[in-house]
């Protein structure tokens, strides 16, 4: 006799355990799969269908309601990230035979081309900060060293005081999965943090703690709470108000790439595990390009 399957909500307990200890991704992304799949589970129970008995045809109809609810491209392809992960489990737990993503493909994310700032623009962003206030030293410190090194908003408010490096100007991040790399830092974010550490972290400091920069509460940031605090200094800069701090990383790869920067070495800084993930940034610089020529060249 087949033993009865497990509830909705606990094959996706099951689920995620598995993306965590066997594909090892980061918190962020577990928590991404897992909103996706109880989209999922929630639209089978509501059309009184089951995941063990899932059809291709029934995984294309969530997919086709989830766009027309006005899913993002990147969205969408992580969705199917999802859905495709979710069946790859059941699939090796032996709890099904069948895969109904099977012959799904992901949209073409990069289609959505990233929004990034100008060299100007960011530095109007980073001389927000008031400099003669505890605070903004700080946000002064965490605005240079995200854009410095690429970081998203995660490895940032991650650092720890050995992370940074000042005397040999780098950074050591945990990206996702807990991968590790080093980023070069350049003068103005190694000059930033120290004076953070000698003039802020101190004061900001209630009980011992390893978290490199510290809430008003002396405790490590939330991404809500940089995210606030992002937002601020974009309005404050007149930046436009559907900027996010994820532009700064962005605007990292894009500059660097505009001036030189070969691919290899953005994927490095960028902890992407893939080239072809960095290759959104060429199609950037590209459209950058053939807009300046189109607009100087006397034969366009």
């Amino acid at each position: 006799m087949t033993p009865p399957q497990p509830l909705s909500e606990d094959i996706l307990s099951h689920f995620l355990v598995f993306l965590r200890a066997e594909k090892t991704l980061s918190d962020n992304t577990v928590q991404a799969y897992g909103r996706d799949m109880g989209k999922f589970l929630r639209f089978l129970k509501k059309e009184k269908l089951s995941w063990e008995k899932g059809r291709e045809a029934d995984v294309v109809r969530f997919i086709h309601f989830q766009s027309q609810g006005g899913l993002s491209p990147r969205s969408l392809a992580r969705l199917i990230s999802s859905l495709k992960s979710f069946y790859k489990f059941l699939i090796l737990d032996g709890r099904t035979k069948k895969n109904p993503t099977f012959h799904l493909s992901s949209p073409k994310a990069w289609l959505s081309l990233p929004k990034f700032l100008t060299v100007k623009e960011v530095q109007t962003l980073l001389r927000q900060p008031a400099s003669d206030e505890i605070r903004g030293v700080r946000d002064k410190a965490m605005l240079e060293v995200m854009y410095a090194a690429g970081l998203r908003v995660s490895e940032l408010i991650g650092l720890e005081n050995e992370d940074v490096h000042l005397r040999d100007s780098f950074v050591l991040c945990r990206g996702k999965g807990g991968k590790e790399r080093i980023v070069p830092l350049g003068r103005a974010a190694v000059e930033a943090v120290e004076k953070y550490l000698d003039e802020a972290r101190p004061r900001l400091l209630k009980a011992p703690t390893d978290a490199l920069f510290l809430t008003r509460r002396g405790g490590p940031f939330t991404r809500q709470g940089f995210w606030k605090i992002f937002r601020q200094y974009a309005r404050k800069a007149h930046l436009t108000a559907k900027i996010s701090p994820h532009v700064l990383r962005h605007s990292f790869a894009t500059h660097l790439l505009e001036r030189g920067a070969d691919l290899r070495s953005v994927q490095l800084m960028l902890g992407h595990s893939q080239i072809t993930t960095t290759q959104i940034y060429t199609h950037v610089s590209r459209e950058r390009l053939r807009r300046a020529y189109d607009k100087f060249h006397p034969r366009a």
